[in-house]
């Protein structure tokens, strides 16, 4: 007879997943904590073993039979610490006279039916099993009889829980054996962390995305994924207020910065107070990393001030950042020129076929690649190819959004003739920083139309 105790705290907003807060709402958080219950519920289920939930609070317990059922035997966990409430309960569970049993924590993301079984096959020939957290604590613990030494551990929550555990069992005689180590999701980076593990793109986990979309929690991570618009501004006075126009039912959707690089004219009081203001260093790529590491969004989308996003942009970021790392807006230009669709066209092809992005197609990238990359580089023009050219060396996938973002052809002034021969120009200067031209040169042949 084998035993399984689905060990647990009530999703409880403002009692549990607190680590979390405040980059998740205390409901947010009790969200969090429920489709995990869900997820690791389901994995301890079908199995050739009994399942007792171990809850606290004692109010918590109508709200987790509404999330698992009532068909299982309940208890409420005692205990002065966690410690004592897991040995309890492992005690308890074994008098009744199971052959083995097996405790299980509630915040595991990836946890799978073959890992409980594995740990159950381990402790056929072995005193203690463990399921190991990549952070330095375990997720999973079995017993044939209860080892009080096991949960003597001064404090829980850190680190050297682990290690802190083995040093208590090293005299005893004991042997241990392990299953399969895994995450937990205690904080934002955690849930960052296990997001990037969702991608398809992410050729290291690539055999589970699919699984581990597909569970409450994934579904929950893609959804909850913070944006933050980054918009860097000089000189915008023309168009800075119907930019925010458009922005407008964005507010309290996402988080939107302008960071501003030294205007000389009005733009500054034009920009309504409850955005977020900053200041840096003219020049896109100071003011865009200066927008990043003052934002706290898990996806940053720098947005040209002259540039209009399309319908419901969130959700199409979210679509791409499902399985991309980074990704782009396709583009039009509002203006009824032949030659700039072309443009148009040729700027979607080389984004979806070569991964090159600029920036009037509104880039957005996980927050953790764009700081790992090292920001923008601080290059007075081509950062934007370079962030693209950098991704590429890393072998980063990139993807372009259905929806097309709309931007201003300003650049391009005068007649057919000459777009085209501006059109050439970028070509040649892309050429030239391949080639390794000094980028001030590149520069000073390029001129700001603001």
């Amino acid at each position: 007879m084998r035993a399984i105790i689905f060990f647990t705290r009530s999703p409880i907003g403002g009692k549990t997943k607190t680590r979390m807060q405040p980059y998740l709402s205390s409901d947010e958080c009790a969200t969090l904590h429920k489709v995990m219950i869900k997820d690791i519920y389901k994995e301890c289920t079908g199995m050739s073993a009994d399942i007792f939930v171990y809850y606290t609070p004692i109010e918590g317990l109508e709200r987790l039979q509404k999330i698992i059922g009532t068909k299982h035997i309940y208890k409420l966990q005692k205990g002065d610490n966690l410690g004592e409430k897991m040995y309890n309960a492992i005690a308890e569970v074994l008098d009744l006279g199971y052959e083995s049993c097996i405790l299980i924590g509630s915040d595991i993301a990836e946890l799978r039916k073959e890992h409980i079984n594995r740990a159950f096959d381990k402790l056929e020939n072995a005193d203690i099993v463990f399921g190991k957290t990549v952070d330095g604590g375990y997720y999973l613990v079995g017993m044939k009889k209860a080892v009080k030494e096991v949960f003597e551990v001064e404090k829980y929550g850190n680190s050297d829980v682990f290690a802190n555990t083995l040093k208590k069992l090293s005299n005893l005689g004991l042997k241990i054996a392990y299953t399969k180590t895994l995450y937990d999701i205690d904080t934002k980076d955690d849930l960052a962390l296990h997001r990037k593990r969702l991608r398809k793109y992410v050729a290291k986990h690539s055999r589970y995305y699919k699984e581990l979309q597909k569970r409450n929690l994934g579904k929950f991570a893609l959804d909850k994924l913070k944006i933050s618009i980054i918009i860097p501004v000089y000189n915008e006075e023309k168009t800075i207020v119907n930019l925010q126009s458009k922005l407008t039912s964005l507010y309290e959707k996402c988080e939107i910065i302008f960071v501003d690089g030294g205007s000389t004219d009005a733009t500054l009081s034009f920009i309504d107070k409850k955005y977020k203001l900053f200041s840096s260093e003219k020049g896109r790529a100071n003011q865009m990393n200066k927008g990043a590491l003052e934002s706290s969004g898990d996806v940053l989308l720098f947005l040209h001030s002259d540039s209009t996003l399309p319908k419901n942009p969130l959700r199409q970021i979210k679509k791409v950042m499902r399985n991309y790392e980074a990704g782009c807006f396709g583009i039009s230009f509002n203006t009824k020129s032949i030659l700039m669709k072309i443009c148009a066209l040729m700027s979607n092809y080389r984004a979806g076929i070569g991964h090159i992005m600029f920036g009037d197609q509104g880039i957005f990238i996980d927050r953790a690649t764009f700081f790992k990359l090292g920001m923008f580089p601080k290059l007075p023009i081509m950062e934007d190819y370079q962030l693209s050219l950098s991704l590429k060396s890393k072998k980063i996938k990139i993807a372009m959004t259905k929806s097309h973002i709309t931007t201003s052809d300003r650049r391009f002034t005068g007649n057919s003739i000459d777009k085209l021969k501006l059109m050439l120009k970028m070509h040649r200067l892309r050429s030239m920083y391949r080639k390794g031209v000094d980028i001030e040169k590149i520069a000073s042949l390029y001129k700001d139309k603001r």
